[in-house]
């Protein structure tokens, strides 16, 4: 036997490796953070952490580079674990929760922490998206002296988000920066001009925030796609202010391009998409409704907005989608949906009206406005700073259902606008509508006395004058009618009040109506008409026969002595393709009458030819041609075969069925 080979001795186990010195790793650490390789970064820190744990410097690197990495979560860990280190991590937390729209944690654990200029700068961010925006502006206004990098930018934002666009110009000024710095600043003011109703000169300014951001981020070598992406803002308002100014046509189509080209950040194309069918209306709703779609989870079943999205949009932006959602399923009878998404906008917007109002219009629909003017009279019981659009909204919904007093009355408890002659003349119809005189007029002596007491130009009071005395003429109250009157005819003469006046007093007193009449100017023509002589004609006598020919002379003499109107001369219109020159043989002057009216017009002559018939009685004669009976039998039974093979073969080289396309089944349905 061949001696076994001997076993190859084992290698022995090579010792670890010793880690890389601590000081290549923060080399290593530091050339990915300079290079944006933040994935490898976080891999590096945890190698230095490996070595040195809880190290302050490799955990800030850490968590920094999660943050750049949009890896919040993984961020919040990792400062969570490292709470025994004693570096304070409460800004890079409340960061993280920023990011994650936990604005009021985030604003809890900025307010534990000094004031320095990076948490006061966090805090304005969080305020401005809690709606906040007045503390937003004091902030900025306080870090005005730190001289921080696009400070303006987010001052002049806070500034229109709060209402107070009229401030931007004097800021501006204070600050020594010119609208043009920059095309960030260039398309805030722009923003401050539209509040102002200045649509021209925001155009303008518009038009150059573009040209600037282009030539700016074309400096920093960014691809077109992304300059187009950068600038999406600026295009969606330059359509917003066409649509402002009446050009819908050309707003229509600036945001049809930029939905259909996709080149657009998130609030963008949300903006984009939102105005497009606010602009349509309720036309093309079922279009509508896709475009939304757009705007929501992929994975939902209910409409909610992206997280990308909410993210981004104001508190006001986002309740305006969900407002025009509601509306548009109202508008194509999707009342479940309608009904759905209406029950979830109060925990969404807890301080806005607007589920509110939403949810009776959901119940306007479905007839149950008893039901909405209950829960919108509720409302204004219990909230009523917040009463007057509630109360407006009622009394619309209580008149349009047909219970006026109700309607009035909710207009009754609206202080400020009891005075205007809108409101007014609405009450009065009102409650005239519901049988309530006295309470008609009431509320028009309530309205004479405030225009009476104000210290205001122009004519309502006696606008109002004239209507309460024609309102109080008309339902039988002449005392108060001719008291009105005749303050209106003391106070400034007016022609109307006088003959009203007159009118009026002239059923109880007759010497004042003569008194008051006297005041009226004569009428030119009128001195040589004998008015007893003409109260006691028994009227207009019939003109005799001399008297007619005569005025027709005269009439015709008249009409001689008018110029003739010259006839304008029309181009004749001709059929499409037809040459004047060339007309061709005339048309059949017959073409219009029946065939048989026309003088071409010959019948067909019948055949008059029968076949002669031979032999018996009932015989058949068979043609000599003919085949015989079981010829015929065997040739129909093969041609039955010859059809049923035919057809199986169509059915089987037939193409299948292809399903219709969307644009296709769209137009069966149509």
């Amino acid at each position: 036997m061949a001696p076994k080979p001997k076993e190859k001795p084992k290698a022995a186990a090579s010792p670890s490796q010793p880690p890389p010195p601590i000081e290549d790793l923060f080399t290593s650490l530091n050339r990915h953070i300079q290079r944006s390789e933040f994935t490898q970064a976080v891999k590096v820190a945890n190698q230095v952490l490996s070595v040195a744990p809880g190290d302050e410097d490799a955990i800030r690197c850490k968590v920094v580079a999660l943050i750049k990495a949009d890896k919040i979560e993984e961020a919040l860990s990792a400062i969570q674990s490292s709470q025994k280190v004693s570096f304070d991590f409460s800004f890079y937390k409340a960061y993280c929760l920023y990011r994650q729209n936990k604005l009021d944690e985030a604003l809890e654990v900025l307010g534990k922490q000094d004031k320095t200029q990076p948490s006061m700068l966090l805090e304005s961010q969080i305020l401005y998206r809690l709606g906040k925006m007045d503390a937003c502006v004091d902030i900025c206004r306080n870090l005005q002296k730190s001289k921080i990098d696009s400070l303006e930018i987010n001052l002049v934002a806070g500034l229109i988000s709060a209402g107070r666009a009229s401030e931007v110009q004097g800021t501006l000024d204070a600050i020594k920066t010119k609208a043009t710095s920059s095309f960030e600043l260039a398309y805030n003011i722009a923003c401050s001009l539209i509040a102002g109703n200045k649509l021209k000169d925001a155009e303008k300014l518009l038009l150059t925030a573009r040209r600037i951001g282009q030539e700016t981020l074309t400096e920093e070598n960014l691809a077109d796609d992304d300059i187009e992406i950068e600038l999406a803002p600026i295009a969606v308002q330059l359509a917003y202010v066409h649509q402002l100014l009446g050009q819908t046509q050309e707003a229509a189509g600036a945001y049809t391009d930029i939905v259909n080209r996709n080149l657009a950040d998130e609030p963008s194309l949300a903006v984009a998409v939102n105005n497009l069918i606010a602009g349509k209306g309720p036309k093309e709703i079922s279009d509508s409704l896709r475009k939304l779609d757009r705007l929501k989870e992929k994975d939902s079943q209910k409409f909610e907005l992206a997280r990308a999205i909410d993210l981004k949009l104001s508190p006001k932006q986002k309740e305006t989608i969900y407002a025009n959602r509601v509306l548009l399923l109202l508008h194509a009878n999707k009342m479940d949906q309608a009904r759905e998404l209406v029950a979830v906008l109060p925990e969404m917007f807890p301080d806005n009206v607007m589920p509110l109002l939403l949810q009776a219009a959901v119940l306007v629909r479905e007839n149950k406005a008893g039901k909405a003017e209950e829960m919108l009279g509720q409302f204004a019981e219990r909230f009523p700073e917040k009463s007057k659009i509630i109360l407006l909204a009622r009394a619309q919904v209580a008149a349009a259902a047909g219970h006026p007093q109700i309607a009035a009355d909710s207009l009754a408890k609206v202080p400020d606008i009891q005075h205007m002659p809108a409101t007014v003349a609405t009450l009065v119809a009102l409650k005239e509508r519901a049988g309530d005189i006295n309470g008609a007029a009431a509320v028009l002596d309530s309205a004479i006395k405030w225009w009476k007491t104000a210290m205001t130009e122009g004519d309502q009071l006696s606008v109002i004058m004239r209507e309460a005395a024609s309102f109080k003429l008309r339902h039988g109250k002449e005392e108060e009618a001719a008291h009105l009157y005749e303050e209106l005819v003391k106070s400034n003469g007016n022609i109307e009040a006088l003959v009203g006046l007159i009118t009026t007093v002239a059923h109880a007193n007759v010497e004042k109506a003569e008194a008051y009449e006297k005041q009226l100017k004569s009428l030119p023509g009128l001195k040589g008409v004998d008015v007893d002589a003409l109260e006691k004609t028994s009227g207009a006598k019939p003109v005799d026969g001399a008297s007619r020919a005569g005025l027709a002379e005269a009439q015709e003499d008249g009409k001689t002595k008018e110029k003739p109107k010259k006839k304008r001369k029309r181009k004749p219109r001709y059929p499409k393709g037809f040459d004047p020159a060339n007309p061709g043989p005339p048309p059949d002057p017959e073409r219009w009458l029946p065939k048989r009216e026309r003088s071409s017009y010959r019948p067909k002559r019948k055949d008059k030819r029968v076949a002669q018939v031979r032999g018996s009685q009932g015989a058949v004669v068979r043609d000599k041609n003919e085949p015989s009976a079981s010829a015929t039998n065997s040739n129909t039974s093969n041609s039955k075969s010859n059809q049923s093979t035919s057809s199986k073969g169509v059915s089987q080289s037939a193409e299948p069925l292809r399903p219709q396309s969307k644009s296709s089944r769209k137009k069966s349905r149509k």
